[in-house]
Parts: C-alpha cells; sequence; structure tokens
C-alpha cells in the first residue's frame, strides 16, 4: 500500500493486488495513507496454499481488471 500510495503521489499509476481477505484492511490503509481512491483489485482468498496453475488462474481472472485500473483515466 505504501508503494502504491508513493507512486500515484508522484504522478506514476499504480494498483493494489491482494486476496479478497483484505479488502477491508486495504481500504482502512489507502485511507489512513491519504488516498481512499487508490485502485485495487482482489483474487479470491486464500492464496498461501495455492498451486501454481491456481495462481496462474487468479491472476487470469483479474489481468483485465489491473490494465484497466493502470490505464483508466480517472486513476487516482
Amino acid at each position: 500500500m505504501h508503494d502504491s500510495v508513493w507512486f500515484e503521489i508522484n504522478a506514476r499509476p499504480a494498483v493494489v493486488v491482494a486476496s479478497t481477505g483484505f479488502v477491508d484492511a486495504a481500504a482502512r490503509q489507502a485511507e489512513a495513507l491519504g488516498l481512499p481512491e487508490l485502485k485495487r483489485v482482489f483474487v479470491p482468498h486464500p492464496i498461501q496454499d495455492a498451486n501454481d496453475d491456481e495462481m496462474r488462474a487468479k491472476a487470469d481472472a483479474i489481468v483485465d481488471q489491473v490494465i484497466e485500473a493502470l490505464t483508466s483515466r480517472d486513476n487516482a
């Protein structure tokens, strides 16, 4: 979160990718860091025990959302 906020305030698009277990925590952290509109994309939780194929599937499912968040004009 800190790095993404730094990139955004320095005019470099950023998006946080995290698991759905951290939706609320990410919102609170973005607010605390002064950038509540920070782009966030979430993959299904959990990820720590996912095998390589499962992780690829999770990444494939969100890649378009990440690209959209990085390239949209309404970026933070």
